[in-house]
Parts: structure tokens; C-alpha cells; sequence
């Protein structure tokens, strides 16, 4: 007796059965999902509270940054002569490796 070949639906369906998150990331279009738990060094808190030297003024003030979607561009004014800052960081397993500050014009 020759052994049939699943069809494509039975294909599907041995997929989404399975409970495996990379499956499932992979069928919906997901991320993955940063868990904490897997790197004891990575901050309990989403966000950190970083030193910023302004490229304008050359002062220093601490502002905070959102760690929770990883790597990141955002403008920030100064907040001692109110330039904008154009800040890039770069995040990998959940912590802060290096933070940018870049002058706007």
C-alpha cells in the first residue's frame, strides 16, 4: 500500500496544532516576543534614564528612553538650550548598548 501524501490543509493544520511560539510568530507575522527571563541581565523596566550630552550646547541632562521595541531614532529638544537632538540607540537582547546624540542641521 502506497502512503498518501498529506494535503495542503492537513500540511496547515499539523502547524498551527503545534504550540511552538516560533510557528506561530511565523504564520501571523509576529516579532518575537522579548522575554526577560531569558537574559538575568536585561533591565526589569522597559524604560532606563540616560546621560545625554547636548551636540549644541554641551550640556549635560539625563532623559529617559523606551527599551521595549529594541533599536531606536527618535528627536528629543534639549533640555537646557531647547535644540532639537536627533537620538539613535541601538538595543540588543533587551539592554541599552550605545545611545547617539546628533545635531539636526
Amino acid at each position: 500500500m502506497k502512503s498518501r501524501r498529506p494535503t495542503p490543509l492537513e500540511m496547515v493544520q499539523r502547524r498551527v496544532s503545534g504550540t511552538d511560539a516560533r510557528i506561530i510568530d511565523e504564520l501571523y507575522g509576529l516579532e518575537p516576543v522579548f522575554d526577560p527571563a531569558e537574559n538575568p541581565r536585561a533591565t526589569a523596566f522597559a524604560t532606563e534614564f540616560v546621560a545625554i550630552v547636548c551636540p549644541y550646547c554641551w550640556e549635560s541632562f539625563e532623559t529617559q528612553v523606551d527599551l521595549s521595541a529594541g533599536s531606536f531614532t527618535y528627536v528629543e529638544d534639549c533640555q537646557v538650550c531647547c535644540q532639537p537632538i536627533e537620538l539613535s540607540g541601538e538595543v540588543e537582547q533587551g539592554l541599552l548598548v550605545a545611545i547617539t546624540p546628533e545635531r539636526m542641521d
